[in-house]
Parts: structure tokens; sequence; C-alpha cells
């Protein structure tokens, strides 16, 4: 004897899913230090969420590498934590808003001779 078929669901109609806020706010921060030009540091990026989750707004404050372009590594930090935020937790980003709080010096290498 076989067991019944079970009618398929609708993904939505099966529950719901709310990721907090926290999550949210280490997703965009990690997606930010993932960027080149970012300076890896102790403290590394921060962020500020808020809005609903389908329209963030998003306050970062990141230290950049020295002699990065700082507006280029901006850029490509907005579209990155867009991107992910969008992927992982299916969020949609209203603005984000882009602070450098520190320009690193980038590390220097012994010269041999």
């Amino acid at each position: 004897m076989s067991a019944p078929v079970a009618e398929a669901q609708d993904a939505g109609e099966r529950g719901s899913l709310e990721i907090d806020r926290g999550v949210l706010r280490k997703i965009v921060e990690h997606a930010a230090s993932g960027v080149p030009g970012v300076a890896r540091t102790r403290r590394g990026p921060s962020a500020k969420l808020s809005g609903p989750a389908e329209e963030l707004r998003i306050r970062l404050d990141l230290p950049v590498s020295y002699p990065e372009p700082v507006r280029e590594t901006a850029r490509a930090v907005r579209e990155a934590v867009s991107e992910e935020l969008e992927r992982l937790a299916d969020a949609g980003v209203l603005n984000v808003e882009v602070t450098v709080s520190a320009l690193v010096p980038a590390a220097r290498r012994n010269r041999v001779e």
C-alpha cells in the first residue's frame, strides 16, 4: 500500500520568515569588508539599518586602504551590499550612505637588497 501524496504548497502558504536586524547588519558588514579597497582593520565596516526590509536605508562607516580611489570603492561597496542583501535575505535597499571613517596606509613590504 502506498502513502498518500501530499499536495504541493506555495512557499508563502507554509509559514513566514523574519530575519533579525542584527543578521541583516552582519550581511552588510561582511559584504562591505569583501570589496577591494576596504581596509582590513580590527574594527572593519560598521553598519546601521533603518526602514522596512523591502526598503532598507543603510548608513555604513568603513575604513579605506590608502591610496585606493575612495569614490570607486564606495560605489563598489554600495553594489556589493545591495546584491548580497537581495541574494541572501531577499531584502531591498533604498539607499546606502557611505562614510569613510579612516584611510589606512597599505602595508609596507620589506625591501631585500
